[in-house]
């Protein structure tokens, strides 16, 4: 599946690459950057690394590095964060997820990265992207709300992570609904 680059007014979003694994691990190390994500926190930089190789192994998910317009922010010392989708179903089902470095939190990267992405994704003849948080990802929660997300289900004690057994809320959203919310130009 092809990863073409993403561009916003502040931001490109470019495919990820092995390289970016440096870059990376400060926020796959970051405990609380990560306390919500499937996986807990990486310890080593070779966890890192293999966190980003699995990614890039695994031909089902399409990862793309967000960097800032003008630096190329992933490979070098810090990396503002990732956003990455994956068919969940034939029928134009896409699953998406995303994590940001903490020092970009607060400023709206998140959510603009995101819109990046449901762009693309509609364009290429998605019909729905759904979301899977953790019930207490308050910030995620709020990023999806921002982009016309609906909360669709709460399925209980749905996974085991490194937290214990949590349930998972399913948010989504149809490409009518994402091109006909208020002030889209979309």
């Amino acid at each position: 599946m092809t990863i073409p680059p993403l561009e916003t007014e502040r931001l490109i979003l470019r495919a990820m690459r092995q390289e970016d694994a440096d870059a990376l691990h400060p926020m796959y190390s970051d405990a609380e950057a990560n306390i919500y994500g499937s996986r807990a926190a990486t310890t080593t930089i070779e966890e890192s690394h293999e966190r980003v190789a699995k990614a890039l192994a695994d031909t089902a998910w399409r990862a793309w590095a967000i960097t800032l317009k003008g630096d190329d922010t992933a490979i070098g010392t810090t990396a503002i964060g990732t956003v990455a989708s994956y068919e969940k179903r034939q029928g134009k089902v896409t699953e998406i997820g995303y994590i940001l470095s903490r020092p970009y939190w607060g400023r709206g990267i998140a959510t603009e990265a995101v819109a990046a992405l449901i762009d693309q994704l509609f364009a290429e003849g998605q019909r729905r992207v759904i979301a899977d948080t953790d019930p207490d990802n308050v910030a995620s929660i709020a990023v999806l709300k921002r982009l016309g997300f609906t909360l669709e289900a709460t399925l209980r004690a749905e996974w085991e992570t490194h937290l214990g057994i949590r349930d998972s809320l399913i948010w989504g959203l149809l490409e009518g609904e994402w091109r006909s919310r208020p002030g889209s130009n979309h």
